[in-house]
């Protein structure tokens, strides 16, 4: 069965247009990032057609196939699942954003890695919001220190930070975890002089409650895509 790509991008895109307008934030301030991880090219392609043009992917080489398949067409590429070591000069080369930067040593890689000829990579900090030993990200005890070493970087450009909060169903609960990713987006822009623009927060099932604290950015797959096999 095809899927109706044109009703699914449009629903997501009212969903986040209505928020904004809930929530009193200002009309399109809250940017769409297709997670478009394990998809296809031809998805990629059909989304691309109708408008979309910001694409999020988990696995290197998963979306540099995808890239040369694609590259016809003026997309923006995010990479936005765990980076290794040795993926860094992957990214460096070939995205625009990496959303996932979870320690200062891969940020220095990046840095060291991004080709002069292109812009400064733009970077997101990923947080650990709960400080979970099994989960990804910066505890936010670490931020502030690795924050002003990465803004100092010369061929990245610190944005602001990413989250990805454990699944609530409850909206007042969903909207907890980004408040506080606000907080300290919020803290470092006051305290150290950080002029960071981006929360990169919300999903499929909670971008209303993410878009009410702040989002800029929200990642959506499986409201787009249908769910994973």
């Amino acid at each position: 069965m095809s899927i109706d790509f044109a009703t699914r991008w449009q629903t997501v895109l009212t969903r986040i247009r209505d928020a904004e307008r809930r929530f009193q934030r200002p009309v399109d301030s809250v940017r769409l990032l297709a997670a478009s991880k394990t998809q296809p090219a031809t998805a990629i392609a059909a989304l691309a057609a109708i408008g979309q043009r910001r694409f999020g992917e988990n696995y290197l080489q998963e979306a540099l196939d995808k890239m040369a398949e694609l590259k016809a067409l003026d997309l923006e590429w995010h990479f936005i699942g765990p980076i290794q070591t040795n993926k860094t000069r992957g990214i460096a080369e070939h995205f625009a954003w990496a959303h996932s930067v979870d320690r200062l040593k891969i940020a220095e890689r990046l840095n060291a890695q991004r080709p002069n000829d292109l812009p400064p990579l733009n970077i997101c900090l990923e947080i650990n919001l709960d400080q979970e030993p099994s989960k990804h990200g910066l505890y936010p005890s670490a931020i502030a220190e690795v924050a002003r070493t990465v803004a100092a970087l010369p061929r990245l450009r610190l944005r602001g930070l990413m989250a990805i909060p454990a699944p609530a169903s409850d909206f007042d609960r969903q909207r907890q975890p980004f408040a506080r990713l606000r907080g300290l987006r919020d803290r470092l822009s006051a305290d150290d002089g950080l002029a960071l623009d981006t929360l990169s927060m919300g999903m499929s099932d909670d971008l209303e409650a993410a878009i009410a604290e702040g989002a800029t950015l929200v990642r959506v797959g499986a409201a787009l895509f249908g769910p994973r096999a």
